[in-house]
């Protein structure tokens, strides 16, 4: 992959929104958003970037992409519950273009790749926001994003488009195979996601909590040992021990607010079958129990039937 120049980013929320504001910095960069009025707001105000980093970035944006101009990368930003509406209007356009997602959990580029032959890359991302208004997020957690190829794509791809990543302002790194990586971050995601959603606490000490044996701890690290089961089975070698993930990111002072509790909070239908479902359908598949996995799977569900 050449040095990349023109970039789309597809889903303006908060990921993409941290990704077009950045990148607008090193490349001519669109949005392809769902509204009218957040395309215009853009055009006309911008993209403001506040709390780890100060800015404003510039960039065009548009509800089709017949409207935008043409990219060499496309990042699809959106959450998985939108990816297949994403993926059905980028059919037909730009070809050419190398399409990374960046959604929880796995599969999303066989999704994407039922839509279009393009060349994908993979990627998972551990940084977060707030996104305030159309124009304005808030830069929180500034943790990488990990890239590695999928259909069509090389190493040296996602080497490239790290590099671009990193100088925007934010982090990145690339893998010659992000099934490592994408594994540690789902097993992380199914358990920590579907427990904060359940029990409304934000991602705090409670999750590491071991003393007692009544202490969330115990749950939350047998969930990430049924899924560190599941990888064994299917091959794969965890880049990093979703445990220890937790008991880092339960140290860092302020407590997260993972999505899926976000979602639980506002009444919104989750991302539990592509985090916690992805998971579950792969241990059908290689034949190991997860019944943990599969109660916390149920229980959100019952929670979004609770709603009407």
């Amino acid at each position: 992959m050449a040095e990349v120049t023109r970039v789309c980013v597809a889903g303006a929320g908060v990921i993409g929104s941290l990704f077009a504001a950045h990148l607008s910095r090193v490349a001519e960069v669109s949005a392809l958003v769902r509204r009218d009025e957040h395309a215009r707001a853009l055009a006309d105000s911008g993209l403001r970037v506040s709390g780890r980093a100060e800015f404003t970035g510039r960039l065009t944006a548009a509800t089709s992409p017949g409207e935008l101009p043409e990219p060499e990368l496309v990042i699809v930003a959106c959450k998985s519950l939108d990816l297949e509406g994403v993926a059905e209007r980028l059919a037909g356009h730009w070809p050419d273009a190398i399409v990374m997602t960046v959604q929880n959990g796995i599969g999303a580029d066989e999704v994407v790749g039922r839509y279009g032959d393009w060349r994908q890359l993979a990627s998972v991302t551990f940084m977060s926001g707030t996104r305030h208004e159309d124009t304005h997020v808030e830069y929180v957690l500034d943790t990488a994003t990990w890239i590695g190829p999928a259909r069509g794509t090389t190493p040296a791809d996602a080497h490239t488009v790290a590099e671009l990543i990193v100088a925007s302002g934010l982090k990145a790194e690339a893998f010659d195979d992000l099934r490592p990586a994408q594994w540690s971050k789902l097993i992380f995601n199914a358990t920590v996601n579907t427990v904060a959603a359940l029990t409304g606490l934000r991602h705090d000490p409670h999750f590491a909590a071991l003393d007692r044996p009544s202490d969330l701890g115990h749950l939350v690290r047998a969930l990430m040992d049924e899924g560190k089961a599941v990888a064994a089975a299917a091959g794969v070698t965890l880049g990093e021990d979703p445990w220890e993930m937790n008991v880092l990111a339960t140290h860092r002072g302020s407590a997260h607010y993972p999505s899926m509790l976000e979602d639980v909070d506002a009444h919104r239908r989750t991302e539990i079958d592509m985090i916690t479902g992805s998971l579950v359908r792969e241990a059908h598949r290689v034949g190991v129990p997860v019944p943990l996995h599969e109660t916390m799977e149920r229980l959100i569900k019952a929670k979004e039937d609770s709603w009407g």
